[in-house]
């Protein structure tokens, strides 16, 4: 099985794509629980950081194989998740520019291919355990959106404010679809890894790959990704990183999942 192409559509991707741990390890799955369609990350290393402030130091990690979200998880997606959960909808009081908006009644199905927004970490983690996956750690979420190259951007070593949604090109609008941007996939597959949304992650500050909180220290999670608000070409790269209180909700910040293809799938430094 080829991998994906920019310019295939939703639909097309999941028409063709096989179920995980099949004999065959695809380079394309669709989650069983949730419909996303998951594109394989190789095992291997890769360099992840840079020298800039807190992406420092620079080092080479080894991660195991693993399966990643293609796109963000979607309001449709989260809708089904919601039904079949009873969990609480997105926070509906929250001071919101997003087109991607939940009401008392629920999103409009016009926004059902956006990218869900004004969720906390927990509401993404809850998702990601009914989806049977994990939210992704930050070496792997760099992996995927570096690609195989290893690259600055998902899309190349030269920052292009057309190859992603941000402030200076999404115009009166603001969140954008989550198949938008072809020009801004990653070479693994990956879409919107750079703008639309800030995306949560799963390690915590003060925890090591584990899951281990250190003593002492505040609990903040990690985002990534840079999104629709911001100007500033540097927020966008892929090693960009930045943290946030586990009960932030905003509307610029959503998620997408990891399905480990062993268990206890990780990282070696050195």
């Amino acid at each position: 099985m080829t991998s994906p192409t920019r310019n295939e559509t939703l639909a097309e991707l999941r028409s063709r794509a096989i179920q995980p741990f099949s004999s065959e390890l695809s380079p394309v799955i669709v989650n069983e629980q949730d419909g996303s369609p998951m594109v394989l990350v190789p095992a291997g290393r890769f360099t992840m950081g840079d020298d800039l402030d807190k992406e420092s130091p620079q080092q080479s990690v080894f991660l195991k194989a693993f399966y990643i979200s293609i796109y963000a998880v979607t309001n449709r997606q989260y809708r089904a998740f919601m039904e079949a959960t009873g969990h609480r909808p997105p926070n509906i009081g929250a001071r919101i520019d997003s087109l991607s908006v939940w009401h008392e009644e629920g999103c409009p199905e016009a926004f059902d291919d956006y990218p869900v927004v004004l969720i906390s970490w927990d509401d993404a983690d809850a998702y990601a355990r009914w989806a049977g996956c994990r939210l992704p750690n930050e070496a792997e979420w760099e992996k995927a959106a570096r690609g195989p190259e290893g690259l600055i951007y998902p899309w190349g070593e030269r920052w292009d404010e057309n190859n992603c949604r941000n402030r200076n090109n999404r115009g009166e609008d603001s969140v954008a679809l989550v198949y938008a941007y072809p020009e801004g996939v990653s070479g693994y597959g990956t879409w919107n890894q750079s703008g639309n949304i800030m995306e949560w992650c799963s390690i915590w500050e003060g925890e090591d790959d584990s899951g281990n909180a250190s003593s002492g220290e505040e609990a903040l999670c990690q985002e990534r990704g840079g999104c629709w608000r911001y100007p500033d070409k540097f927020a966008f790269r892929a090693s960009q990183r930045s943290f946030v209180v586990p009960k932030a909700v905003n509307d610029f910040r959503g998620f997408r999942l990891v399905l480990p293809v062993e268990s206890g799938g990780g990282r070696e430094d050195g």
